[in-house]
């Protein structure tokens, strides 16, 4: 979002007052921006903050406790990767090593050209499918460390076209 301009101002503004009778809005608002703009920055919770009278310390401390939301900008294909027991004991941990190794970047983080995020997740409720890996809201069930390259291609292959 660099330097925000003023119609992601105003847009802000407008999800703030969307809520205005609402007796906790605090979630809808941000739940509205991370759609809106896929992140959450300082600048914008500072905005929220004017906007609500919810000191910036509490929206941060939102922002930070839940993992839908995110400081900074995401990937176009984010890639959720499970951990929970059942998808860890199936070999999670090693296909998540391999989209690390491959994309070239940690879980948590997001690779140069944009194009990847890499999560690792606690449990996404697909245990008899383990180990599940999710890219954008698309469940991939019993996942191979062998099939991991081929799934990543497929993506840069979409990206390009």
């Amino acid at each position: 979002m660099a330097k925000l301009n003023a119609a992601a101002v105003a847009k802000i503004e407008e999800i703030c007052a969307r809520y205005k009778d609402e007796k906790t809005p605090l979630m809808m608002i941000l739940s509205d921006i991370q759609n809106e703009y896929g992140y959450i920055p300082l600048e914008v919770q500072e905005i929220v903050s004017k906007n609500t009278g919810i000191s910036v310390a509490e929206i941060y401390g939102v922002v930070t406790f839940y993992s839908f939301f995110s400081l900074t900008p995401k990937g176009k294909y984010v890639i959720g990767c499970c951990l929970g027991t059942a998808c860890y004991v199936k070999g999670a941990q090693q296909v998540i090593d391999k989209f690390s190794e491959l994309i070239g970047i940690k879980p948590g983080e997001t690779s140069e050209d944009g194009l990847f995020t890499l999560d690792a997740l606690r449990c996404i409720g697909a245990c008899g499918i383990a180990p599940a890996v999710s890219i954008n809201g698309k469940v991939y069930p019993k996942v191979e460390v062998n099939q991991v390259s081929e799934i990543i291609e497929s993506y840069r292959k979409e990206a390009s076209a």
